[in-house]
């Protein structure tokens, strides 16, 4: 029984090394080459680049309070929809001592200069009445009296305007509430009620109240590099792919291109802005991620076959038009003219006939190893 297994285990050796050995043989012997053949058609090529940028509002508005003050009320929030004029928040006025001081003293001078003025008003009637004095001193003392009580006035409202942000003379146009400039959407409100604000002045830009903005004059801002930027003119149509809303493309006009380069990681940009036409149900947000596809150049109805099957050499280009002989595939290797490519196809203007067969890349065949190895 011991004798038949050492047969037995002895032929499977030997059956592995020359399974082996015929493996080997096999691969060994030349294998002739296969290649995918391409026969020239007629199509549309267009060379496009992508420009990374986003979406933004053509214009965007920082409200500003005129007065230093306190948030005391928001009526408006980010998102809402606002009309130019319109109330966005009520402001509490913080007066400032040195100019509270300076008006409450005018106060004070405008009372005691306009009881002067009457005394002497009514003195000067009493003389007139009896005609002790002419007219022309008598309407000077009424012009006095009423000049006094036109600066008291003035100093009772300069005096509210410094405690209370509003007098009665103008309270309608009170500076305490902070109205929008434009009508539009607003973006941003960076305050909160209790929030303390200042006017802006020489000295700081003042604080924002709110942010309004027009979304449906929209804008791409973008840079494309230098090496593409000479083939783009302004007025050329671009279409906006948006990442956060899938499936809405938008179309946009290119209206401004830099006329000075900025250095982005090593490469020269230029920025570039372009208007995006608006489309009904799509709600665009400002600060959007965006790609615009720009066409840099394009031909119809031409004749192209695949890049893959273009031999480079030098300024020249070259193909391998298939044939035959004796029943063996044959390869000739002809020049041709190309014209633009988008990456995939290529524009043959000249040096291949239209039922032309071409050779493109080798077919990879994987051979598989023998299961009994």
């Amino acid at each position: 029984m011991k004798k038949v297994s050492r047969i037995v285990i002895t032929l499977l050796i030997l059956l592995a090394i020359f399974g082996t050995f015929y493996y080997l043989y096999q691969r060994s012997l030349p294998v002739e080459q296969q290649y995918e053949v391409f026969t020239p058609q007629t199509g549309n090529i267009e060379k496009t680049t992508i420009v990374t940028g986003k979406i933004e509002p053509r214009n965007e508005v920082n409200i500003k309070p005129q007065i230093s003050g306190i948030i005391t009320e928001l009526l408006k929030h980010a998102g809402d929809a606002v009309e130019q004029g319109e109330v966005i928040a009520k402001v509490k006025v913080i007066p400032d001592m040195s100019q509270l001081s300076n008006a409450q003293s005018r106060l004070r001078l405008a009372e005691i200069n306009l009881k002067q003025a009457e005394v002497d008003y009514q003195r000067e009637k009493n003389l007139y009445e009896q005609q002790l004095v002419s007219a022309d001193e008598y309407d000077k003392s009424r012009q006095a009296m009423l000049q006094a009580r036109e600066e008291k006035q003035s100093a009772v409202d300069n005096l509210a305007v410094v405690t209370e942000g509003v007098s009665k003379s103008n309270a309608s146009q009170s500076s305490t509430l902070i109205r929008s400039t434009v009508s539009g959407i607003i973006l941003d409100v960076p305050v909160k009620v209790g929030n303390s604000v200042i006017l802006s002045n020489t000295f700081n830009d003042g604080t924002t109240i709110a942010t309004v903005a027009n979304m449906s004059d929209l804008i791409f801002r973008g840079n494309i590099d230098e090496t593409e930027v000479g083939r783009i003119s302004e007025g050329m149509m671009m279409e906006i792919n948006i990442g956060a809303l899938q499936g809405a493309n938008l179309q946009a006009s290119l209206e401004y291109i830099s006329p000075k380069a900025t250095e982005s990681n090593g490469a020269n940009q230029f920025e570039i802005k372009a208007a995006v036409k608006p489309v009904d149900n799509v709600k665009v947000r400002s600060g959007y991620s965006a790609n615009a596809r720009i066409v840099l150049e394009s031909v119809k109805n031409v004749m192209m076959i695949p890049e893959s099957a273009i031999e480079f050499s030098g300024d020249s280009t070259f193909v391998y038009v298939v044939g035959s002989s004796e029943g063996k595939a044959t390869y000739t290797r002809m020049p041709v003219v190309t014209g633009i490519s988008d990456g995939l196809n290529i524009e043959i203007k000249g040096g291949l006939k239209k039922d032309a067969k071409v050779r493109g890349p080798k077919v990879v065949v994987e051979t598989e190893m023998p299961s009994d190895l």
